[in-house]
């Protein structure tokens, strides 16, 4: 039955190209342009770390001083260098890793080009597997490399390019600021969305103002060695007094460590949290914290406290959603002019026999047909708009493109759409009384 009403569909279609194709564009045009804002936030607030999230912990400490008088509610984001460093010591996490960001000059002492300034990450071995970080050649530093304040370094994949030129750098020097150091490690193209592991305040820790969909670092270096090569250059995100030696944070009564954890179980992140609570309260006790007030959330909770969605990319998306729903309502008036231009037809059939739900059926599926017709205009709409917004310059716009999941997503709304803006017209259409329109034929 449902060919048959196929096929009476297309050819009503056929009859009427003109109305045929305003519906269509209605929806075309209402499907791209929320599917590809729907699309820009699928991708921005996707889970970075699928399957491992739920373990990756961001435990939190209020490190304010006893003697500062400054008020506040919440627990800082970041952690001073004696808190961060003492949980880190403790080893009471399956893996951890401390992590700051600073600028720094980069050169390959055989490369033949000048100076680069690049962002740098110190941090801890456990990083890289905690964080799942692909390697094309070589892989990370050891513990011991922590312990012992090695110079060494893991690089970018893009960094290589421009250095060695893609080849296996590993084991070659490269000179940070003014220190040698061995690259033990090569990542492979590596883009996490968004930059979880340097995300304060909706922006990265760095303090240079990046957004959270900036690309990685291009330099990683063991987190007491980066402190050594580049004193001076650490940016602090809270202080409460001037440090005594600017850029040198060590002792400084200032936020500017993150502290990252994963913990394989609920009764492993249980107990931590417990740790956590423990140690401020020690050290409240000892006159150095005017709180003990701790958090440690998830990383996906992490993400959404912080809110690193631009604010923009969501307003968007709420006003193409109301452009679609003013496209809807056009296509439902058209529908049921459509429908209504038909009755002399509809009352012929219903006389011959035809229930009320045959005729409801076969205005649906022409319906559902205008929607599958404009579902594929507004997929090539929706490449465009993608397209479009990869062209501008913003830090995510490199991430955008349609995966196979908003691919089926964009026909099922056309469909559905055209399925909802249709009901009411076929609604109408199957109640025309067949003895009033056969009067006036």
């Amino acid at each position: 039955m449902f060919a048959y009403y196929l096929d009476l569909a297309i050819r009503s279609l056929k009859r009427n190209p003109v109305l045929t194709f305003l519906m269509v564009l209605a929806i075309a045009v209402g499907i791209g342009a929320s599917m590809t804002t729907l699309t820009v936030m699928h991708i921005l607030s996707g889970d970075p770390l699928p399957g491992r999230s739920a373990r990756i912990f961001y435990p939190q400490v209020d490190p304010t001083p006893a003697t500062s008088d400054w008020q506040h509610k919440y627990p800082l984001p970041m952690m001073d260098y004696t808190s961060a460093v003492d949980l880190w010591s403790a080893q009471r996490a399956d893996r951890q890793a401390l992590v700051v960001d600073s600028p720094v000059k980069v050169r390959a002492p055989n490369a033949n080009r000048p100076p680069l300034m690049l962002a740098m990450t110190s941090t801890m071995s456990d990083f890289f597997p905690m964080f799942d970080v692909p390697f094309e050649y070589g892989g990370a530093w050891t513990p011991a490399d922590d312990a012992n304040r090695a110079r060494v370094a893991v690089i970018s994949s893009d960094l290589n390019d421009k250095l060695f030129g893609g080849k296996d750098s590993v084991g070659k020097t490269l000179r940070l600021k003014d220190s040698d150091v061995r690259i033990v490690g090569v990542l492979k193209p590596w883009r996490p969305s968004p930059r979880f592991y340097s995300v304060v305040g909706g922006m990265s820790g760095n303090g240079q103002g990046a957004l959270p969909y900036a690309r990685p670092e291009d330099v990683f270096t063991p987190f007491f060695t980066g402190l050594e090569i580049n004193a001076g250059a650490f940016q602090q995100y809270t202080c409460w007094s001037v440090p005594p030696v600017p850029g040198h944070l060590q002792n400084a009564p200032c936020v500017w460590v993150a502290l990252w954890v994963e913990l394989d179980s609920a009764a492993k992140a249980s107990g931590y949290r417990s740790f956590v609570a423990n140690y401020a309260q020690q050290q409240k006790a000892l006159g150095r914290f005017q709180q003990t007030d701790t958090r440690m959330l998830d990383l996906v909770q992490w993400l959404d406290y912080e809110q690193v969605i631009p604010s923009n990319v969501a307003l968007q998306m709420w006003l193409a959603f109301a452009f679609l729903a003013i496209c809807l309502l056009n296509t439902l008036g058209l529908l049921l002019a459509k429908f209504l231009r038909r009755a002399g037809e509809i009352g012929v059939r219903r006389a011959l026999g035809a229930s009320r739900r045959s005729v409801f059926a076969q205005c649906l599926t022409e319906a559902g047909l205008i929607g599958f017709i404009g579902g594929l205009g507004g997929w090539l709409l929706t490449l465009l708009g993608l397209w479009l917004v990869r062209r501008q310059q913003t830090p995510y716009s490199d991430l955008v493109h349609l995966d196979v999941s908003m691919f089926v997503v964009t026909f099922v709304l056309a469909v559905a759409v055209s399925l909802l803006a249709g009901a009411l017209p076929a609604l109408r259409a199957s109640r025309i009384a067949p003895a009033l329109q056969l009067k006036t034929l």
